[in-house]
């Protein structure tokens, strides 16, 4: 992987699980420099991973080569407003934050035909297995785009798509989705506490059942859902019976139904910021 000089503005859980991916991966520490206005998370990351820090987020942007925007939504606009005066043309900027179009970036950052690449990673990156969905500005050379692909494959899949408007419907398909996962299978323990099973043998039913059903997802991958569902579903049985009745719920209109929010949300989130 080419090596460039790399700062992140906001130190936080995302920022955290890129850094941790790139040095894991072997890019040099001493490329990479995370800023934040407290040591709150700065000197974990210092300590853990050897990169270097600073509350100086207008020096250290100057001074890089790729600039990672790695702040919440609500606070990108007083954070961008630091970084008027600095000449941008040369570097790539990378956002992670949701809602926030490129031509909205450009405007905040004072930089016409801003070399941009919007992505959204989700939580699973914290553990080298997230899903990232990117988009290039028309100014992105495809050299940037490779280093980019290369940066975001440090900490799981990615996914480059044509049309900015597709964004929302990676939060709604990758970003938010580990929390839907995560309410399915709550909801699943509950149901095996209530059955009888203390918290832990019914959480342990209950993950390695979605591990192991994730792991075949990926070790089949010429296989479609619905027949791996199908493989599960002898006709007549158990499985059956639990099918039906999540047919009966409309599950599928459910999910659409939640999908579809989040892409409101994000068009909403758009607006606003």
């Amino acid at each position: 992987m080419e090596q460039r000089q790399i700062a992140f503005i906001g130190a936080g859980n995302m920022a955290k699980a890129i850094i941790a991916g790139l040095v894991g991966s072997g890019y040099p520490a001493t490329q990479i420099t995370a800023t934040a206005p407290t040591d709150r998370h700065l000197l974990p990351l210092a300590n853990d991973y050897g990169i270097r820090t600073s509350h100086d987020s207008h020096q250290v942007v100057q001074q890089a080569d790729v600039v990672i925007l790695a702040v919440k939504p609500q606070l990108m606009a007083d954070v961008c407003r630091h970084f008027q005066d600095i000449d941008l043309s040369q570097k790539l900027v990378i956002s992670i934050a949701a809602g926030i179009t490129c031509q909205r970036l450009s405007d905040m950052l004072n930089t016409p035909n801003l070399n941009l690449i919007r992505v959204m990673p989700n939580t699973p990156s914290l553990i080298n297995q997230g899903m990232s969905g990117l988009f290039a500005s028309a100014s992105v050379t495809e050299t940037d785009q490779a280093f980019t692909t290369e940066l975001f494959q440090s900490v799981g899949e990615v996914c480059w798509i044509n049309h900015e408007s597709q964004m929302n419907g990676i939060i709604a398909a990758a970003g938010s989705a580990p929390a839907y996962f995560f309410l399915f299978m709550e909801a699943m323990q509950q149901e095996a506490i209530a059955q009888g099973f203390d918290a832990e043998t019914a959480r342990l039913l209950v993950q390695q059942s979605a591990v192991g059903a994730a792991a075949m997802v990926k070790a089949n991958p010429d296989t479609d859902f619905t027949a791996l569902r199908e493989q599960v579903t002898s006709k007549g049985g158990t499985t059956a019976e639990a099918i039906r009745t999540f047919n009966e719920h409309d599950l599928a209109e459910v999910v659409a139904q939640a999908m579809q929010a989040a892409v409101k949300r994000a068009e909403a989130m758009e607006k606003q910021f």
